[in-house]
């Protein structure tokens, strides 16, 4: 089986690295492990092997968050968001090659810095906080799935931010998406395995990547616990403003 390992010594150790560091950033804003991971992975992976790995890593964790915070899941924003979720992945398959993607990306960029600093502009010019209602949990649940299945990320920052403006808390919020992303990414994981792109050497990577998923976020879930509500909300802020530069330089 080690045979057919087609990856070095030094890709191994670099992508342990990564991989740590993003789950940490991950466990602590409850978001992010790829938008970390991607751009540091193509380094030294190809982009088809850290995409789907990625892919994969998180939804191992996925289910192990999914039954450990289930008590802590706001379930009336869950049933909103899943439904538009899966149209949104099946709608960003099927436009996939119909849309100008360069366009889109910018404009979803824009967006996500454009509300970042909103959120820092809150916390430090005292500008009032807006919320929005429940009802835009199935449009912004179907547009996210369909960027993240079209561009391979991006649109979760969107749920991210619908979160926000919901008032949901830390705990809350953290087992909320990662609910929500269990579902998108059964869906995902589907196309990247239809398209071939699982090989054995893959998973074995994969594997190989899995204690370090665990010890990141661990250490991330750590430091997030012992932040106040404020300071959560700015560090997603922060988070968001890095997305939203990943996706424009995408």
């Amino acid at each position: 089986m080690l045979d057919t390992f087609e990856f070095g010594a030094v890709q191994v150790a670099v992508a342990a690295a990564v991989v740590f560091g993003a789950f940490i950033v991950r466990g602590m804003s409850g978001f992010g492990a790829g938008m970390v991971a991607i751009p540091l992975l193509v380094f030294v992976l190809p982009i088809h092997t850290a995409v789907p790995m990625m892919g994969l890593l998180a939804f191992v964790l996925f289910i192990f968050l999914t039954i450990r915070d289930r008590r802590d899941v706001v379930w009336d924003e869950l049933k909103l968001l899943v439904p538009a979720t899966i149209l949104g992945v099946v709608a960003g398959a099927l436009l996939f090659k119909n849309l100008d993607s360069v366009v889109l990306l910018r404009l979803l960029g824009a967006f996500i810095m454009g509300f970042a600093l909103y959120v820092l502009a809150v916390h430090h010019f005292g500008l009032p906080q807006v919320r929005c209602s429940r009802r835009w949990a199935p449009p912004i649940g179907f547009v996210g799935a369909a960027v993240d299945t079209m561009f391979g990320g991006g649109g979760g920052t969107l749920v991210v931010v619908y979160m926000h403006m919901r008032g949901i808390g830390t705990a809350q919020f953290r087992a909320t998406v990662a609910v929500l992303w269990f579902f998108e990414m059964i869906a995902r994981l589907a196309g990247y395995a239809v398209s071939g792109y699982y090989t054995l050497s893959t998973l074995l990577f994969a594997a190989l990547m899995l204690p370090l998923v665990w010890a990141g976020t661990h250490v991330g879930e750590r430091i997030g616990n012992r932040i106040s509500q404020e300071t959560f909300s700015k560090v997603l802020a922060v988070m968001l403003l890095l997305c939203g530069v990943s996706v424009l330089l995408k």
